[in-house]
């Protein structure tokens, strides 16, 4: 494919993305296609002659979107959203034209350079403490990773590291595989599963606490845990508290967690707010980051819910000489005179090749503005609000917590076999898509609002999926 074939193709392709898009409302939202059907449908080998682009543009719609979850379609209501946009879209495309491998500040100036401002730009937007931002002259910084399983892991590793050397340096004569035997990790049991699978890659242990009434990790039982822990031997050395959990979208008490960390010495405390963290853009969500100022590292996702393409983890360190010491591996051949003027961001991540990911955050917040994200949140978490009161007139179900940000858990009354019967009529159906949760035992069925399509008439369309298949198990029609 020469420039001008390119030319033609990226056209075509561009046409098929705006028309996929805009037409996404008439797929069916879950496939039904069954596990390995592409190898039926292609070679078994790769040709050894180059095909037409034609051949291949042809076999999007024929092979590809027959397997495609839908997980842009207003009718998607699974996991949390994905995020999406016209200029997150064209930034992605700029970024694979360009190809910068921005492991080093000499590899692609812009691209380190970029993301310094974009970082502090939006730790400022959700008001994130000073500390945490390159602007404010410390050592604290914002990265953009992958994800928040990635982020999580990064801050577990860097405490383990943290906490290591300062162990070594009050006895210098102890073993280090004694230290990391005893080490002890925090969360509530309400927590991510990448927090259970960071202690596994990491080498440590993860103790899952019991929440409260409102699902939420609280100070007393985290300190309860650690104290007895550490009568044990044991050594508390890192928490993540979660604002918006992913089953019910609780919100741990950050102010009495960070006091109980910082009674404990060498306690790194990390911040896990991947869904939630995007709606402290708006000042009347903010209140749940009261005690953030307290934490080491915090992570969301503007890849879920603020408007960016997948893959943009917003991760910032109260002190990235802590992330710089624990991964710091610098050959020869990666060496450069500007060292130390800017970050090398090879040391603050897994692995050591990393796009240009700060063009989305640039371009989104330009094109949207802080005025039209606000608006984004606001409106989605209004949907939220609908679909909760369409539950909540039906005698049939009960909503065991009440709706958070974009999310709402119900349930049908009685045994939890009724409610997964439920689930596997409406997902069979394919009309719409949600997935389940289970809290205190109670199996709940989640309805997140995650399209940036989605509008009233399909939460409606929801509604009436969810309730005509409960006519189906409970021959009661119920109008709505």
């Amino acid at each position: 494919m020469d420039a001008q074939q390119f030319r033609s193709a990226a056209h075509e392709m561009i046409d098929f993305i705006i028309d996929y898009l805009e037409n996404i409302r008439s797929r069916r939202v879950l496939p039904t296609v069954q596990p390995g059907y592409v190898r039926d449908m292609i070679p078994e080998a790769a040709p050894e002659r180059g095909e037409p682009w034609q051949a291949i543009f042809q076999d999007i719609e024929r092979v590809i979107m027959p397997g495609v979850t839908h997980w842009h379609s207003p009718h998607f209501h699974a996991y949390f959203p994905t995020g999406n946009s016209w200029p997150g879209i064209l930034a992605d495309i700029l970024s694979d034209a360009t190809g910068c491998i921005g492991f080093s500040w000499i590899s692609s100036p812009a691209c380190t350079d970029l993301e310094v401002v974009m970082m502090d730009w939006l730790g400022q937007l959700i008001g994130l403490p000073s500390q945490f931002l390159a602007c404010s002259g410390g050592a604290g910084g914002g990265v953009i990773q992958g994800t928040a399983s990635e982020s999580t892991l990064v801050a577990l590793l860097t405490a383990k590291s943290k906490a290591i050397k300062c162990l070594k340096l009050m006895d210098p004569n102890v073993d280090e595989s004694q230290i990391v035997g005893n080490l002890m990790a925090y969360a509530s049991d309400q927590s991510h599963s990448s927090v259970e699978r960071a202690g596994i890659l990491g080498g440590v242990r993860v103790r899952l606490l019991q929440t409260d009434e409102f699902f939420s990790l609280r100070g007393e039982t985290l300190k309860l845990a650690m104290e007895e822990d550490r009568a044990k031997g044991f050594i508390p050395f890192f928490v993540t508290a979660t604002l918006g959990t992913t089953p019910s979208c609780a919100f741990d008490d950050l102010s009495e967690i960070g006091s109980v960390c910082q009674q404990f010495q060498n306690v790194w405390l990390h911040v896990d707010a991947a869904y939630a963290g995007s709606a402290f853009i708006c000042d009347e969500y903010r209140h749940h980051s009261i005690g953030l100022e307290m934490a080491d590292s915090f992570n969301f996702n503007p890849h879920k819910w603020l408007l960016v393409n997948f893959d943009c983890s917003a991760m910032w360190l109260k002190n990235a000489n802590d992330v710089v010491d624990a991964f710091n591996v610098d050959p020869l051949y990666l060496k450069h005179d500007r060292q130390g003027q800017a970050p090398d961001y090879r040391h603050w991540q897994i692995p050591l090749g990393r796009r240009f990911r700060s063009l989305k955050l640039w371009f989104v917040m330009r094109t949207y503005g802080a005025e039209g994200l606000r608006a984004h949140i606001r409106q989605q978490i209004a949907l939220a609000n609908e679909f909760h009161q369409l539950v909540a007139k039906d005698d049939r179900f009960e909503i065991p917590v009440p709706p958070a940000m974009g999310l709402v858990c119900f349930r049908m009354k009685g045994e939890n076999s009724q409610t997964e019967a439920l689930l596997k009529r409406i997902n069979d159906s394919g009309r719409i898509h949600i997935v389940p949760a289970k809290l205190r035992g109670q199996f709940v069925l989640r309805l997140v609002v995650c399209s940036r399509y989605t509008e009233s008439r399909d939460i409606v369309y929801a509604w009436q999926e969810i309730s005509s298949q409960a006519d189906n198990l409970t021959g009661q029609p119920e109008l709505l």
